[in-house]
């Protein structure tokens, strides 16, 4: 047994973007190789609404997945598909841009907008597959209960439970987990997977280090097949993700990603041209 411990902290910094939309980027393009097969994870926590209410109006994506998982508020999208709906408590849109989509979120008024959006890269190979939407609804997420937590599995497997999904192109763990006091919680971990985690409140120690994590940092590990995490408060609760690294190039122009330059300008003369939707 190979105890995880940390291998970078990340807190990342405040960013308007959409329309004026204020949220903090956790993590971007200069961490992408190390947080791969993960691109970008937005964090948003306001219990007010012109920090986000004018929204993300219409805007492209190829070549990644955008996950976007409300713990709390309420989020309308619609897309050049025709696709539309909301995204509410408890509820997640896995959305494959593949070859390319375009469309736009607009978060309405809530009394607390709690989430993230986290981007996970496709392989090559994967790139150019037809855009699709997975709507994980609050009631589709099984839940288990343990003496010192509760974890939500949005995607993968938790002790020998399914979750609402497994990720079709990059297998992909994310939990929601909310743990109970402070007694510590334990974890078995695929070793060459990337893992981490995102502490949405409270503090932890981890791998019985001296190192206290506030709320609001991702924690990257390094390899190994367990993580301990000891809660420091009452009330912590945390994003846990894991997947396999591609190792693969990366050519980034906002909100598309490709493996060449060549694929990059093509993709926004494309959208120039009006041949981007596929």
């Amino acid at each position: 047994m190979i105890r995880r411990s940390i291998k970078k902290i990340v807190g990342g910094q405040v960013q308007y973007d959409g329309a004026g939309v204020k949220l903090v980027r956790v993590f971007g393009r200069p961490d992408a190789e190390d947080f791969d097969p993960f691109l970008l994870l937005d964090a948003f926590d306001s219990e007010d609404d012109q920090d986000y209410i004018k929204g993300f109006p219409w805007h492209p994506h190829r070549g990644i997945e955008t996950v976007t998982y409300l713990i709390k508020g309420d989020i309308e999208h619609q897309d050049s598909l025709g696709n539309k709906g909301s995204i509410l408590d408890g509820s997640c849109q896995w959305m494959t841009a593949g070859s390319g989509i375009i469309h736009q979120e607009m978060p309405q008024s809530s009394e607390h907008m709690l989430g993230a959006q986290l981007w996970v890269n496709l392989p090559q190979k994967d790139k150019m597959t037809e855009p699709a939407y997975r709507d994980i609804e609050n009631e589709m997420v099984p839940e288990v209960e343990e003496d010192n937590a509760t974890v939500r599995i949005l995607s993968g497997h938790y002790k020998g439970t399914k979750g609402a999904i497994e990720g079709t192109y990059v297998k992909t763990l994310y939990l929601d987990v909310a743990l109970k006091g402070k007694e510590s919680w334990e974890i078995d971990v695929d070793p060459q997977h990337t893992i981490f985690i995102y502490l949405v409140s409270g503090s932890v120690r981890l791998d019985d280090s001296s190192t206290i994590v506030p709320s609001h940092r991702a924690v990257l590990f390094t390899k190994g097949d367990k993580v301990k995490i000891e809660p420091q408060e009452e009330g912590v609760r945390l994003l846990f993700v894991g997947g396999k690294p591609l190792n693969e190039k990366i050519s980034w122009g906002g909100p598309i990603v490709m493996n060449t330059r060549e694929e990059l300008a093509l993709a926004f003369r494309e959208l120039e041209e009006g041949t981007f939707i596929k």
